[in-house]
């Protein structure tokens, strides 16, 4: 399960691939390291066609999940699309792709830690897309803040690649690489959006770091 990517290109680059009409993320700075709860650029539809805009990562929480909870921290990987909870939030309206540039996925050591081994798709880490869905929330996402209303995010989940899957069996991330993919998750009738839930291709990726990761310990 991914809980850890990266986004340093630049927006011109986002805007261009994504096919962005509209930036409200101001002057973006590379984002070496998103942990979940932290704030990350997404595209979504918007009245003024695809907007660039900011968003927190999770979800909200299904309520079975929080039970004695007073904090959601949200759900940062959807694996099940179908499930009546997630349903509401497939529509065109609520859609939307992650820039990023690598990922990150626990790797089990015989000490028994589990450091990052970070995925891109080269040295160069070139720009990519997660497939999400995003909406406007209401809840306790930090103690310390109180209820805030938040513009949240989380992406789709798949079987593994071979690359990823040797190091973590169970999922990897949607991702699209292409302009027409991006449009196809974008616009397309959701049965037909839901075929690019698929790995991707043996080969495709490659690890490009280990052990260390990228940004400094996540924030709380």
């Amino acid at each position: 399960m991914c809980n850890l990517f990266s986004m340093t290109t630049n927006q011109q680059a986002i805007r261009d691939l994504a096919k962005v009409m509209v930036d409200r993320t101001g002057n973006l700075p590379p984002l070496p390291g998103v942990y979940p709860n932290m704030m990350a650029p997404i595209v979504r539809n918007s009245a003024e066609e695809r907007e660039l805009m900011m968003a927190r990562w999770g979800m909200p929480t299904p309520p079975r999940y929080l039970a004695g909870k007073t904090v959601d921290r949200g759900v940062t990987n959807i694996r099940n699309p179908q499930s009546p909870y997630w349903r509401p939030w497939l529509d065109v309206a609520h859609r939307c792709v992650v820039p990023f540039t690598s990922f990150a996925e626990p790797e089990p050591r015989p000490d028994g830690s589990r450091p990052p081994a970070w995925f891109a798709f080269g040295e160069t880490r070139p720009l990519a897309f997660f497939a999400g869905i995003w909406c406007r929330w209401t809840s306790v996402r930090k103690a310390k803040d109180g209820v805030t209303t938040d513009d949240l995010f989380g992406f789709l989940t798949t079987q593994a690649n071979h690359e990823v899957g040797a190091i973590l069996p169970k999922a990897m991330p949607v991702i699209l690489t292409s302009q027409g993919e991006i449009d196809r998750w974008m616009t397309a009738p959701i049965d037909d959006a839901l075929r690019l839930q698929r790995p991707l291709p043996d080969g495709t990726l490659t690890i490009v770091a280990r052990a260390t990761p990228e940004d400094p310990a996540p924030q709380k």
